[in-house]
Protein backbone atom coordinates (compact mmCIF):
# COMPACT_ATOMS: atom_id res chain seq x y z
CA UNK A 1 0.00 0.00 0.00
CA UNK A 2 1.14 3.39 -0.52
CA UNK A 3 2.82 5.80 2.24
CA UNK A 4 0.70 9.19 1.85
CA UNK A 5 1.08 12.41 2.98
CA UNK A 6 -2.08 14.43 3.48
CA UNK A 7 -1.90 18.03 3.87
CA UNK A 8 -3.60 21.12 3.49
CA UNK A 9 -2.60 24.92 3.12
CA UNK A 10 -4.70 27.50 5.56
CA UNK A 11 -2.02 28.69 7.53
CA UNK A 12 -3.92 30.56 10.40
CA UNK A 13 -0.40 33.03 10.34
CA UNK A 14 -0.97 34.35 6.80
CA UNK A 15 -4.49 35.69 8.09
CA UNK A 16 -4.32 38.63 10.38
CA UNK A 17 -8.04 38.89 11.21
CA UNK A 18 -8.40 35.63 11.67
CA UNK A 19 -4.86 35.56 14.01
CA UNK A 20 -6.46 38.29 15.90
CA UNK A 21 -10.06 36.20 16.32
CA UNK A 22 -7.94 33.17 17.29
CA UNK A 23 -10.68 30.77 17.00
CA UNK A 24 -8.81 27.97 15.10
CA UNK A 25 -10.48 24.68 13.93
CA UNK A 26 -8.74 21.35 12.51
CA UNK A 27 -8.97 20.97 9.21
CA UNK A 28 -12.38 18.64 9.32
CA UNK A 29 -12.66 16.97 5.78
CA UNK A 30 -9.35 16.66 5.84
CA UNK A 31 -9.07 14.51 8.58
CA UNK A 32 -12.54 12.89 7.40
CA UNK A 33 -10.30 11.67 4.48
CA UNK A 34 -7.29 10.93 6.01
CA UNK A 35 -9.47 8.26 7.55
CA UNK A 36 -10.76 6.98 4.73
CA UNK A 37 -7.33 5.97 3.36
CA UNK A 38 -6.11 4.62 6.75
CA UNK A 39 -9.39 2.67 6.43
CA UNK A 40 -8.16 1.13 2.78
CA UNK A 41 -4.44 0.36 3.99
CA UNK A 42 -2.59 3.37 2.90
CA UNK A 43 0.04 4.62 5.51
CA UNK A 44 -1.37 8.01 6.01
CA UNK A 45 0.61 10.59 7.80
CA UNK A 46 -0.95 14.20 8.32
CA UNK A 47 0.47 17.56 8.26
CA UNK A 48 -2.35 20.59 9.50
CA UNK A 49 -0.98 24.31 8.39
CA UNK A 50 -3.62 25.93 10.78
CA UNK A 51 -1.27 26.78 13.46
CA UNK A 52 2.07 25.78 11.91
CA UNK A 53 5.08 27.99 12.34
CA UNK A 54 5.66 27.98 8.76
CA UNK A 55 5.99 25.90 5.49
CA UNK A 56 9.30 24.74 7.30
CA UNK A 57 7.48 22.52 9.27
CA UNK A 58 6.07 20.55 6.20
CA UNK A 59 9.37 20.07 4.55
CA UNK A 60 10.81 18.48 7.74
CA UNK A 61 8.19 16.23 7.92
CA UNK A 62 8.11 15.68 4.05
CA UNK A 63 11.99 14.56 4.35
CA UNK A 64 11.29 12.74 7.80
CA UNK A 65 8.49 10.71 5.85
CA UNK A 66 9.72 10.24 2.14
CA UNK A 67 5.89 9.72 1.05
CA UNK A 68 5.23 8.19 -2.11
CA UNK A 69 2.00 10.34 -2.56
CA UNK A 70 1.41 14.04 -1.29
CA UNK A 71 -2.54 14.77 -1.15
CA UNK A 72 -3.14 18.54 -0.91
CA UNK A 73 -6.79 18.02 0.54
CA UNK A 74 -8.30 21.37 1.85
CA UNK A 75 -10.72 22.08 4.77
CA UNK A 76 -14.42 22.19 2.72
CA UNK A 77 -15.98 22.99 5.51
CA UNK A 78 -13.61 26.50 6.08
CA UNK A 79 -15.77 28.88 4.15
CA UNK A 80 -12.34 31.00 3.70
CA UNK A 81 -10.70 28.37 1.60
CA UNK A 82 -13.75 28.21 -0.53
CA UNK A 83 -12.78 32.11 -1.08
CA UNK A 84 -9.10 31.39 -1.71
CA UNK A 85 -7.21 33.89 0.04
CA UNK A 86 -3.96 34.48 -2.24
CA UNK A 87 -1.51 33.98 0.48
CA UNK A 88 -3.05 30.58 0.53
CA UNK A 89 -3.23 29.69 -2.82
CA UNK A 90 0.71 30.87 -2.83
CA UNK A 91 1.56 28.63 0.49
CA UNK A 92 -0.40 25.54 -1.64
CA UNK A 93 1.59 25.83 -5.17
CA UNK A 94 4.78 26.47 -2.36
CA UNK A 95 4.09 23.34 -0.51
CA UNK A 96 3.28 21.37 -4.27
CA UNK A 97 6.86 22.42 -5.23
CA UNK A 98 8.58 21.12 -2.68
CA UNK A 99 6.88 18.07 -2.71
CA UNK A 100 7.79 17.58 -6.42
CA UNK A 101 11.13 18.05 -5.52
CA UNK A 102 10.98 15.49 -3.00
CA UNK A 103 10.01 13.04 -5.54
CA UNK A 104 6.60 12.25 -4.65
CA UNK A 105 3.96 12.18 -6.42
CA UNK A 106 1.12 15.34 -5.52
CA UNK A 107 -2.94 15.30 -6.13
CA UNK A 108 -4.84 18.28 -5.21
CA UNK A 109 -8.48 19.10 -4.11
CA UNK A 110 -10.62 21.74 -2.28
CA UNK A 111 -12.91 24.18 -3.26
CA UNK A 112 -10.45 26.95 -4.97
CA UNK A 113 -8.64 23.39 -7.08
CA UNK A 114 -12.06 22.66 -8.41
CA UNK A 115 -12.54 26.50 -9.98
CA UNK A 116 -9.05 26.79 -11.05
CA UNK A 117 -7.18 23.90 -11.33
CA UNK A 118 -4.60 25.53 -13.36
CA UNK A 119 -2.13 27.47 -10.94
CA UNK A 120 -1.71 24.03 -8.56
CA UNK A 121 -1.48 21.69 -11.70
CA UNK A 122 1.65 24.46 -12.95
CA UNK A 123 3.20 24.44 -9.44
CA UNK A 124 3.55 20.68 -9.97
CA UNK A 125 0.53 18.70 -8.91
CA UNK A 126 0.47 15.72 -11.15
CA UNK A 127 -3.80 16.15 -11.21
CA UNK A 128 -6.49 17.39 -9.42
CA UNK A 129 -9.62 16.38 -8.14
CA UNK A 130 -12.78 17.91 -9.04
CA UNK A 131 -15.64 18.21 -6.58
CA UNK A 132 -15.15 16.60 -3.26
CA UNK A 133 -13.40 13.54 -5.40
CA UNK A 134 -13.32 11.24 -2.83
CA UNK A 135 -15.07 8.25 -5.52
CA UNK A 136 -12.17 9.00 -7.66
CA UNK A 137 -9.57 9.21 -5.35
CA UNK A 138 -10.35 5.99 -4.01
CA UNK A 139 -10.20 4.37 -7.11
CA UNK A 140 -7.45 6.42 -8.30
CA UNK A 141 -5.26 5.21 -5.50
CA UNK A 142 -5.06 1.15 -6.26
CA UNK A 143 -3.72 2.41 -9.84
CA UNK A 144 -0.69 4.28 -8.71
CA UNK A 145 0.18 1.71 -5.67
CA UNK A 146 0.16 -1.10 -8.83
CA UNK A 147 2.09 1.21 -11.21
CA UNK A 148 4.24 3.84 -9.50
CA UNK A 149 6.26 4.70 -12.87
CA UNK A 150 2.69 4.94 -15.19
CA UNK A 151 2.06 7.78 -16.59
CA UNK A 152 -0.57 10.47 -15.33
CA UNK A 153 -2.58 10.22 -18.55
CA UNK A 154 -2.77 6.63 -18.41
CA UNK A 155 -3.65 7.19 -14.89
CA UNK A 156 -6.73 8.70 -15.02
CA UNK A 157 -7.75 6.97 -18.13
CA UNK A 158 -11.15 6.27 -17.83
CA UNK A 159 -11.56 8.33 -14.40
CA UNK A 160 -14.17 11.31 -14.13
CA UNK A 161 -13.64 14.42 -12.17
CA UNK A 162 -9.94 14.70 -12.60
CA UNK A 163 -8.17 17.27 -14.22
CA UNK A 164 -4.54 17.19 -15.61
CA UNK A 165 -2.60 19.35 -17.95
CA UNK A 166 -1.87 18.05 -21.46
CA UNK A 167 0.58 20.27 -24.07
CA UNK A 168 0.31 22.74 -21.35
CA UNK A 169 -3.44 23.24 -21.32
CA UNK A 170 -5.86 22.01 -18.31
CA UNK A 171 -8.13 19.41 -19.46
CA UNK A 172 -10.91 17.86 -17.41
CA UNK A 173 -12.41 14.16 -18.04
CA UNK A 174 -15.89 14.55 -18.22
CA UNK A 175 -18.20 12.18 -16.01
CA UNK A 176 -20.29 12.61 -13.10
CA UNK A 177 -18.41 13.66 -10.11
CA UNK A 178 -19.21 11.69 -7.87
CA UNK A 179 -21.67 12.06 -4.94
CA UNK A 180 -20.40 13.33 -1.77
CA UNK A 181 -20.59 11.05 1.77
CA UNK A 182 -22.98 12.03 3.68
CA UNK A 183 -24.38 8.65 5.69
CA UNK A 184 -21.65 6.93 7.40
CA UNK A 185 -18.84 9.49 6.51
CA UNK A 186 -16.86 8.25 9.14
CA UNK A 187 -14.76 9.35 12.07
CA UNK A 188 -12.45 12.10 11.55
CA UNK A 189 -8.81 11.57 12.55
CA UNK A 190 -8.91 12.98 15.54
CA UNK A 191 -6.13 11.32 17.10
CA UNK A 192 -3.47 12.97 14.65
CA UNK A 193 -4.51 16.11 16.30
CA UNK A 194 -2.48 18.66 18.52
CA UNK A 195 -5.10 19.03 20.84
CA UNK A 196 -3.02 20.73 23.48
CA UNK A 197 -1.66 23.29 20.46
CA UNK A 198 -5.17 23.84 19.73
CA UNK A 199 -6.70 24.53 23.27
CA UNK A 200 -4.08 26.45 24.16
CA UNK A 201 -5.34 29.56 21.96
CA UNK A 202 -8.74 29.27 22.74
CA UNK A 203 -8.20 29.24 26.08
CA UNK A 204 -5.57 31.82 26.25
CA UNK A 205 -7.68 34.04 24.21
CA UNK A 206 -11.68 32.92 24.93
CA UNK A 207 -11.53 31.56 28.45
CA UNK A 208 -13.07 28.02 26.71
CA UNK A 209 -11.95 25.28 23.90
CA UNK A 210 -14.12 24.67 20.97
CA UNK A 211 -14.23 21.95 18.55
CA UNK A 212 -15.98 21.82 14.46
CA UNK A 213 -18.20 19.01 13.48
CA UNK A 214 -20.25 18.84 10.36
CA UNK A 215 -23.94 16.87 10.22
CA UNK A 216 -24.65 17.78 6.39
CA UNK A 217 -22.95 18.16 3.71
CA UNK A 218 -23.52 21.18 1.16
CA UNK A 219 -26.85 23.45 0.70
CA UNK A 220 -29.85 22.86 -1.08
CA UNK A 221 -30.81 26.69 -2.05
CA UNK A 222 -29.58 28.80 -4.78
CA UNK A 223 -28.61 32.28 -3.38
CA UNK A 224 -26.82 33.68 -6.88
CA UNK A 225 -23.69 34.59 -5.43
CA UNK A 226 -23.14 31.44 -3.21
CA UNK A 227 -20.44 29.01 -4.77
CA UNK A 228 -20.96 25.39 -4.78
CA UNK A 229 -17.77 23.79 -6.14
CA UNK A 230 -17.81 20.76 -4.07
CA UNK A 231 -21.33 19.35 -3.64
CA UNK A 232 -23.16 21.09 -6.09
CA UNK A 233 -26.96 21.97 -4.90
CA UNK A 234 -27.26 18.73 -2.67
CA UNK A 235 -27.95 18.86 0.95
CA UNK A 236 -26.77 15.31 2.35
CA UNK A 237 -27.47 14.60 5.62
CA UNK A 238 -25.73 12.19 8.44
CA UNK A 239 -28.24 10.59 10.50
CA UNK A 240 -28.61 12.18 14.18
CA UNK A 241 -27.59 9.17 15.64
CA UNK A 242 -24.20 8.89 14.27
CA UNK A 243 -23.94 12.53 14.14
CA UNK A 244 -24.81 12.22 18.02
CA UNK A 245 -22.43 9.17 18.74
CA UNK A 246 -18.93 11.41 16.91
CA UNK A 247 -20.29 14.02 19.95
CA UNK A 248 -20.01 11.54 22.49
CA UNK A 249 -16.47 10.63 21.33
CA UNK A 250 -15.57 14.33 21.20
CA UNK A 251 -16.73 14.91 24.77
CA UNK A 252 -15.19 11.72 25.98
CA UNK A 253 -11.92 12.18 24.08
CA UNK A 254 -11.59 16.16 24.28
CA UNK A 255 -13.53 17.34 26.59
CA UNK A 256 -14.66 20.75 24.20
CA UNK A 257 -16.40 23.69 26.08
CA UNK A 258 -18.22 24.13 22.91
CA UNK A 259 -19.33 22.67 19.23
CA UNK A 260 -18.63 24.52 15.99
CA UNK A 261 -21.08 22.90 13.54
CA UNK A 262 -19.52 23.67 10.33
CA UNK A 263 -22.81 22.95 8.01
CA UNK A 264 -24.25 25.81 5.34
CA UNK A 265 -28.01 24.79 7.02
CA UNK A 266 -27.74 22.48 10.52
CA UNK A 267 -30.45 20.56 11.44
CA UNK A 268 -33.14 21.44 8.40
CA UNK A 269 -36.11 19.35 9.65
CA UNK A 270 -37.64 19.63 13.23
CA UNK A 271 -37.96 16.15 13.29
CA UNK A 272 -34.25 15.60 12.98
CA UNK A 273 -33.41 18.08 15.47
CA UNK A 274 -35.52 16.71 18.16
CA UNK A 275 -34.22 13.25 17.67
CA UNK A 276 -30.65 14.40 17.56
CA UNK A 277 -31.64 16.17 21.13
CA UNK A 278 -32.93 13.09 22.27
CA UNK A 279 -29.61 10.94 21.55
CA UNK A 280 -27.34 13.45 23.05
CA UNK A 281 -29.05 13.44 26.21
CA UNK A 282 -29.59 9.99 26.18
CA UNK A 283 -26.19 9.62 26.26
CA UNK A 284 -25.15 12.33 28.55
CA UNK A 285 -23.17 13.72 25.59
CA UNK A 286 -24.40 17.05 25.24
CA UNK A 287 -22.05 19.85 24.36
CA UNK A 288 -22.92 23.82 23.95
CA UNK A 289 -23.01 24.60 20.31
CA UNK A 290 -23.33 27.04 17.46
CA UNK A 291 -24.90 26.87 14.17
CA UNK A 292 -25.75 28.36 10.59
CA UNK A 293 -28.85 28.61 9.44
CA UNK A 294 -31.92 29.98 7.41
CA UNK A 295 -34.10 32.84 8.67
CA UNK A 296 -36.92 31.17 6.76
CA UNK A 297 -36.32 27.57 8.63
CA UNK A 298 -36.78 29.11 12.05
CA UNK A 299 -40.36 28.43 13.22
CA UNK A 300 -41.44 28.28 17.02
CA UNK A 301 -41.03 24.39 17.30
CA UNK A 302 -37.61 24.88 15.48
CA UNK A 303 -36.05 27.14 17.90
CA UNK A 304 -37.15 25.16 20.87
CA UNK A 305 -35.62 22.14 19.45
CA UNK A 306 -32.39 23.50 18.93
CA UNK A 307 -32.15 24.86 22.30
CA UNK A 308 -33.24 21.84 24.24
CA UNK A 309 -30.19 19.97 21.38
CA UNK A 310 -27.94 22.48 23.36
CA UNK A 311 -27.69 25.12 20.56
CA UNK A 312 -26.49 28.42 22.16
CA UNK A 313 -26.26 30.99 19.37
CA UNK A 314 -27.38 30.65 15.98
CA UNK A 315 -26.13 32.76 12.82
CA UNK A 316 -28.02 33.63 9.81
CA UNK A 317 -27.23 34.49 6.44
CA UNK A 318 -29.82 37.88 6.91
CA UNK A 319 -27.37 39.49 3.77
CA UNK A 320 -29.58 42.74 3.52
CA UNK A 321 -32.47 44.69 5.42
CA UNK A 322 -33.61 45.47 1.63
CA UNK A 323 -36.20 43.32 -0.05
CA UNK A 324 -34.82 44.08 -2.97
CA UNK A 325 -31.23 43.44 -2.60
CA UNK A 326 -32.65 40.05 -1.53
CA UNK A 327 -34.54 39.24 -4.43
CA UNK A 328 -31.92 40.06 -7.01
CA UNK A 329 -29.48 37.43 -4.51
CA UNK A 330 -32.31 35.01 -5.21
CA UNK A 331 -32.21 34.47 -1.27
CA UNK A 332 -35.71 33.03 -0.96
CA UNK A 333 -36.09 35.00 2.68
CA UNK A 334 -37.72 37.93 3.47
CA UNK A 335 -37.04 41.10 5.46
CA UNK A 336 -40.17 40.35 8.10
CA UNK A 337 -38.58 36.48 7.74
CA UNK A 338 -35.44 37.82 9.66
CA UNK A 339 -37.24 39.41 12.04
CA UNK A 340 -39.33 36.86 13.22
CA UNK A 341 -36.67 34.48 12.74
CA UNK A 342 -34.44 36.80 15.21
CA UNK A 343 -37.88 37.05 18.03
CA UNK A 344 -37.91 33.13 17.96
CA UNK A 345 -34.33 32.72 18.78
CA UNK A 346 -34.57 35.00 21.54
CA UNK A 347 -37.50 33.47 23.47
CA UNK A 348 -35.61 30.22 23.09
CA UNK A 349 -32.93 31.68 24.86
CA UNK A 350 -30.45 31.09 21.45
CA UNK A 351 -27.77 34.39 21.14
CA UNK A 352 -28.18 35.34 17.53
CA UNK A 353 -25.80 36.42 14.64
CA UNK A 354 -26.26 38.57 11.24
CA UNK A 355 -24.22 37.75 8.69
CA UNK A 356 -24.50 41.15 6.19
CA UNK A 357 -23.33 41.38 3.05
CA UNK A 358 -22.30 44.88 1.39
CA UNK A 359 -22.28 46.12 -2.39
CA UNK A 360 -24.32 43.76 -4.08
CA UNK A 361 -25.31 44.63 -7.58
CA UNK A 362 -27.24 47.77 -7.85
CA UNK A 363 -27.28 48.19 -4.23
CA UNK A 364 -28.24 51.83 -3.28
CA UNK A 365 -28.26 54.10 -0.48
CA UNK A 366 -31.82 53.46 0.83
CA UNK A 367 -30.92 49.89 0.71
CA UNK A 368 -27.83 49.92 2.72
CA UNK A 369 -29.73 52.59 5.65
CA UNK A 370 -32.81 49.42 5.39
CA UNK A 371 -29.96 46.83 6.48
CA UNK A 372 -28.95 49.40 9.04
CA UNK A 373 -32.44 49.82 9.74
CA UNK A 374 -32.75 46.08 10.18
CA UNK A 375 -30.10 45.77 12.61
CA UNK A 376 -31.68 48.43 14.89
CA UNK A 377 -35.13 46.37 14.68
CA UNK A 378 -33.92 43.28 14.96
CA UNK A 379 -31.16 43.82 17.47
CA UNK A 380 -28.87 40.46 16.79
CA UNK A 381 -25.84 39.96 19.30
CA UNK A 382 -23.45 39.52 16.75
CA UNK A 383 -23.06 40.61 13.16
CA UNK A 384 -20.37 39.67 10.51
CA UNK A 385 -19.90 42.43 7.31
CA UNK A 386 -18.22 41.32 3.98
CA UNK A 387 -18.90 42.84 0.75
CA UNK A 388 -20.22 40.56 -2.45
CA UNK A 389 -17.29 38.34 -3.60
CA UNK A 390 -17.59 37.11 -7.35
CA UNK A 391 -16.78 33.92 -7.04
CA UNK A 392 -16.17 30.96 -10.20
CA UNK A 393 -19.17 29.21 -10.89
CA UNK A 394 -21.67 31.55 -9.62
CA UNK A 395 -24.52 33.59 -11.64
CA UNK A 396 -23.49 36.47 -9.75
CA UNK A 397 -19.44 35.61 -11.19
CA UNK A 398 -21.17 35.75 -14.50
CA UNK A 399 -23.30 39.17 -14.28
CA UNK A 400 -19.99 41.06 -12.93
CA UNK A 401 -16.88 38.88 -14.97
CA UNK A 402 -16.74 41.52 -17.73
CA UNK A 403 -15.97 44.55 -14.56
CA UNK A 404 -13.36 42.05 -12.82
CA UNK A 405 -9.94 43.80 -12.39
CA UNK A 406 -6.59 42.34 -11.86
CA UNK A 407 -7.52 41.19 -8.46
CA UNK A 408 -9.26 38.58 -8.09
CA UNK A 409 -8.45 37.35 -5.18
CA UNK A 410 -8.66 39.36 -1.38
CA UNK A 411 -5.49 38.84 0.19
CA UNK A 412 -6.40 37.98 3.77
CA UNK A 413 -10.13 37.74 4.58
CA UNK A 414 -10.27 41.42 6.19
CA UNK A 415 -9.44 43.20 2.24
CA UNK A 416 -13.18 43.83 1.58
CA UNK A 417 -11.93 45.20 -1.70
CA UNK A 418 -14.47 45.34 -3.91
CA UNK A 419 -13.07 43.14 -7.19
CA UNK A 420 -15.86 44.69 -9.56
CA UNK A 421 -17.29 48.16 -10.53
CA UNK A 422 -19.99 48.25 -7.26
CA UNK A 423 -22.04 50.98 -6.55
CA UNK A 424 -19.49 52.74 -3.91
CA UNK A 425 -15.61 52.56 -2.96
CA UNK A 426 -13.87 49.83 -1.02
CA UNK A 427 -13.39 52.26 1.71
CA UNK A 428 -16.85 53.12 1.66
CA UNK A 429 -17.97 49.85 2.27
CA UNK A 430 -15.05 49.43 4.89
CA UNK A 431 -16.62 52.65 6.84
CA UNK A 432 -20.35 51.11 6.65
CA UNK A 433 -18.99 47.77 7.76
CA UNK A 434 -17.04 49.55 11.02
CA UNK A 435 -20.43 51.66 11.57
CA UNK A 436 -22.76 48.91 11.82
CA UNK A 437 -20.00 46.69 14.12
CA UNK A 438 -20.33 49.97 16.59
CA UNK A 439 -24.24 49.99 16.31
CA UNK A 440 -24.26 46.02 17.63
CA UNK A 441 -21.85 46.92 19.92
CA UNK A 442 -23.97 50.21 21.45
CA UNK A 443 -27.21 48.37 21.16
CA UNK A 444 -25.72 44.68 23.28
CA UNK A 445 -22.97 46.67 25.48
CA UNK A 446 -24.82 49.92 26.69
CA UNK A 447 -28.04 50.19 28.28
CA UNK A 448 -31.00 52.43 26.33
CA UNK A 449 -31.30 55.60 27.50
CA UNK A 450 -28.09 55.58 29.83
CA UNK A 451 -26.45 58.40 29.03
CA UNK A 452 -23.38 56.51 27.17
CA UNK A 453 -26.09 55.04 24.75
CA UNK A 454 -26.95 58.49 23.85
CA UNK A 455 -23.69 60.05 23.80
CA UNK A 456 -22.54 57.39 21.63
CA UNK A 457 -25.91 56.41 19.48
CA UNK A 458 -25.10 60.50 18.65
CA UNK A 459 -21.16 59.60 17.45
CA UNK A 460 -22.22 56.92 15.41
CA UNK A 461 -25.17 58.91 13.94
CA UNK A 462 -22.27 62.33 13.33
CA UNK A 463 -20.00 59.92 11.61
CA UNK A 464 -23.26 58.37 9.11
CA UNK A 465 -23.75 62.04 7.86
CA UNK A 466 -19.98 62.75 7.50
CA UNK A 467 -19.58 59.40 5.26
CA UNK A 468 -22.85 60.27 3.53
CA UNK A 469 -21.78 63.95 2.93
CA UNK A 470 -18.42 62.85 1.60
CA UNK A 471 -19.71 60.19 -0.64
CA UNK A 472 -22.41 62.11 -2.45
CA UNK A 473 -19.49 65.17 -2.77
CA UNK A 474 -17.31 61.97 -4.42
CA UNK A 475 -20.01 60.71 -6.98
CA UNK A 476 -20.49 64.34 -8.03
CA UNK A 477 -16.97 65.14 -8.59
CA UNK A 478 -15.01 64.53 -12.16
CA UNK A 479 -12.51 62.03 -10.20
CA UNK A 480 -15.48 59.77 -9.65
CA UNK A 481 -16.68 60.54 -13.43
CA UNK A 482 -13.68 59.20 -14.83
CA UNK A 483 -13.25 56.09 -12.34
CA UNK A 484 -16.96 55.07 -13.96
CA UNK A 485 -16.23 56.08 -17.76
Amino acid sequence: MLSILVCHSYFLRLDQKQIARAKPYPPLATLQVVSLLREAGHRVSFFDAMLAEGIDEYDRLLEADSPQLVLFYEDNFNFLSKMCLATMRRAACDMIGSARRAGARVVAAGPDVSDAPGPYLRAGADMALVGEGISTLLTLLPRIDAQLDIKNEDLVRGLSGIASLTGGKVVTASGTKGLALAQNAGLAAWDLVDMDRYRTVWMKAHGYFSLNMAASRGCSFRCTWCSKPIWGNQYLQRSPLEVAAEMSHLKRAFNPDHIWFADDIFGFRVDWVTEFAAATQGAGAQIPFTIQTRADLISERMAFALRDAGCKEAWIGAESGSQKVLDAMNKGTTVSEIITARERFKAAGIRVGFFIQLGYLDEQLEDILATRDLLATAQPDDIGVSVSYPLPGTKFYELVKAQLRAKTHWQESNDLDMMFQGTYTSDFYRTVRNLLHDQVTLQTATPLGSLEHGRSAHAIDYRWQELLTDELKYRSSTRYSAATA
